[in-house]
C-alpha cells in the first residue's frame, strides 16, 4: 500500500489560514463574499501562492463533460478548494457543498471559511474527502 506525503498540502493549508486571518483582522465580519474572496486571493498571491478565483468546475456525468456553471471560490495551487461564506452559521449544506466540490474535482483537501464570525477560528473548517478534520 502506498501512502501519499501531504507536507505540501499541509503547508498550503497553514498559509491559507494565515492569509484568511489577516483579511478578517483587517476587514472584520459583515461584508460580501466577493470582498473576502478578492482580498484573500490578493494575500495568497502576495505570499507566493498560485490561486485562481471563480474557477469553473465542469462535471462528468454519464460519460460526458457538462459545463454546469459550478465555480470554486478559490482553487489554490491546483490542490486545495477554498469555499468562502459570510453567513450567521455554517450549516450541513455548506459542508456537503465543499465535499461535493472536492469529489467532483478529485481533490483531497478543502477549506470552508465563514468570515461572518467575530473570531475567524470559529468559522474555519478543514476537510479531506474522509470528512471534517477540525472537530
Amino acid at each position: 500500500m502506498e501512502f501519499k506525503n501531504y507536507e505540501k498540502e499541509e503547508a498550503l493549508m497553514k498559509i491559507i489560514y494565515q492569509c484568511a486571518l489577516k483579511v478578517h483582522s483587517a476587514l472584520g465580519p459583515g461584508l460580501l463574499e466577493s470582498v473576502y474572496e478578492t482580498c484573500l486571493l490578493y494575500e495568497l498571491t502576495k505570499n507566493g501562492v498560485v490561486a485562481e478565483r471563480q474557477k469553473m468546475l465542469p462535471i462528468s456525468y454519464d460519460g460526458i463533460i457538462i459545463d454546469s456553471g459550478l465555480k470554486l471560490d478559490l482553487f489554490v495551487e491546483q490542490e486545495i478548494i477554498v469555499e468562502l461564506k459570510p453567513v450567521d452559521i455554517l450549516s450541513p449544506v455548506h459542508q456537503a457543498q465543499i465535499l461535493t466540490y472536492m469529489k467532483l474535482a478529485k481533490k483531497e483537501f478543502g477549506y470552508l471559511i465563514n468570515f461572518n464570525e467575530k473570531l475567524l477560528r470559529n468559522g474555519v473548517r478543514r476537510f479531506t474527502l474522509k470528512g471534517n478534520i477540525d472537530q
